[in-house]
């Protein structure tokens, strides 16, 4: 037997089934975000002022889109390394807006956008298609990194290929979604 031949195949990396983690971490966030938009918040929370909370989630997802293009400018520059620490970055700070983003949607009733006409399509339209690609985006991320992590390179870009650039819209999306519906807090 070649048993030289075993231990450099078993040794180089070690394959995990990520999927039943990805899968239940996806329903536990949308379902958690979902229940959340139909509450009807904290009646006389005075401990701070929970309007600073959406700033901080425009702070975040700024920060995360900052990131994420940082990442992206390593790996077309072949940077591995450096495109990882990014995306951990991306990562942290997107569980920073998280949190947040549920403290605020547990401690208020969700604030209406006041404008109309064009600024009401254009807000609607951006807050819909930000909404949908989150959703989206919490499995492609989980999945990207996942597919990194046990080196399936191949498979890493084709979805990565998809997952950058809505990641990219949702958190600069965020941001705009915030300007937008700032002045109605």
């Amino acid at each position: 037997m070649n048993f030289s031949n075993q231990s450099t195949t078993s040794s180089t990396c070690k394959k995990r089934n990520y999927r039943p983690a990805i899968i239940i971490i996806s329903i536990l966030l949308i379902g958690a975000i979902g229940v959340l938009s139909g509450l009807p918040g904290v009646e006389d929370f005075t401990a701070f002022d929970i309007t600073i909370l959406p700033l901080l989630n425009a702070i975040f997802n700024s920060f995360t889109f900052v990131f994420l293009v940082c990442a992206l400018v390593a790996i077309l520059k072949k940077n591995v390394k450096i495109h990882q620490r990014f995306i951990y970055a991306a990562f942290c700070t997107t569980a920073l807006f998280l949190v947040t983003y549920v403290m605020y949607h547990y401690l208020a009733e969700s604030t209406s956008f006041g404008g109309s006409g064009f600024m009401a399509g254009f807000y609607y339209f951006i807050l819909f298609s930000h909404i949908v690609l989150a959703a989206a985006i919490v499995p492609l991320a989980l999945t990207s990194v996942a597919r990194a992590w046990n080196m399936e390179n191949e498979r890493h870009r084709k979805i990565a290929r998809w997952t950058m650039p809505i990641w990219l819209y949702v958190s600069f999306t965020g941001v705009l979604v915030y300007i937008l519906i700032s002045p109605y807090y």
